[in-house]
């Protein structure tokens, strides 16, 4: 990743950026393909990539001075057509997938014209690129179902929160690849996981944590982890444990009439319908906290 900032101090215009920002996050890379738009594609950076033992695939702009005039020229082209034009180490190739429109596509990894038997006759470089130019888009996909972001005009905070979002959506694949039979046949896999890895992440942090939270169900948590437990008011989810079951059981009864929380400050004004099963004051659900049955009842014994 790299964030665009601006233009430089001396203000002076930055020739050939598309090709410096892939190389920079390329660095440390050998032996990979590397797919990009056509901000980014052109002859010098496949070249400089073949340095470093990589390819490229990916669309490129008419207006690049190394591509030959004759490759553009659609009128009377068939559809679905392809022109290719070859040096000793690039492919360039102009697909007509519609009337009076043309991709153009640069790879340093193809060789030969190399046409599908599909319907369209897409040329092996267009499939390769298709293959690849949504890894991007099906990321962003992912990490946005489970995600941390929250609204800010802080940019630092929202490159932070993406690097949150794709690290650990990063770490479930590892964890996935490295334990094939975890959770078979579940489907909140991933939920499970960012469960358990953000309970691992504040703990340590719970554990130092001198002073107690001023919410009874927060403090309570705090306890719960100092003293060796998980902790948590929400459910624990195990890997033996029925979906469709809930885990653990309310110790507060429901009211008919919502009344203002009797924990909460007046300024808060939270209304509940909540009720403490022992001292029957209304409580909403951020001073509660929740106990399996065996817990509940040894309290009320």
């Amino acid at each position: 990743m790299q964030v665009y900032t601006g233009k430089p101090i001396g203000g002076a215009v930055e020739r050939n950026q598309g090709m410096r920002v892939v190389l920079d996050v390329t660095k440390g890379l050998t032996g990979r393909n590397v797919t990009c738009d056509n901000l980014f594609t052109s002859y010098e950076l496949g070249q400089r990539l073949l340095h470093r033992d990589m390819t490229m695939v990916g669309t490129v702009r008419q207006n690049k001075p190394e591509l030959p005039a004759a490759l553009f020229a659609t009128k009377g082209r068939e559809l679905f057509s392809s022109t290719f034009a070859f040096t000793g180490s690039t492919a360039v190739v102009c697909y007509i997938p519609k009337r009076n429109k043309k991709v153009l596509l640069m790879s340093t990894r193809h060789k030969e014209a190399t046409i599908s038997e599909r319907r369209d006759r897409k040329p092996a470089l267009v499939l390769d690129y298709n293959s690849n130019k949504g890894g991007v888009d099906n990321l962003d996909k992912v990490i946005g179902t489970y995600s941390c972001r929250r609204m800010t005009a802080r940019w630092p905070l929202a490159v932070f929160h993406n690097i949150i979002d794709v690290s650990s959506y990063n770490a479930f694949v590892i964890w996935r690849e490295m334990n094939p039979a975890w959770l078979s046949g579940k489907r909140s896999k991933r939920t499970v996981f960012l469960e358990r890895l953000g309970k691992q992440l504040v703990a340590p942090l719970i554990q130092r944590r001198v002073t107690f939270p001023r919410t009874v169900a927060a403090a309570n948590v705090v306890r719960a982890v100092q003293a060796g437990g998980e902790g948590g008011t929400g459910r624990d989810r195990d890997e033996d444990e029925d979906d469709q079951r809930p885990a653990i059981e309310s110790p507060a009864a429901r009211a008919q009439k919502r009344r203002r929380c009797e924990m909460c400050t007046e300024k808060k004004d939270r209304k509940t319908r909540l009720m403490c099963r022992s001292c029957r004051r209304y409580i909403c659900g951020g001073c509660s906290v929740a106990f399996c049955s065996t817990c509940a009842g040894a309290l009320q014994e």
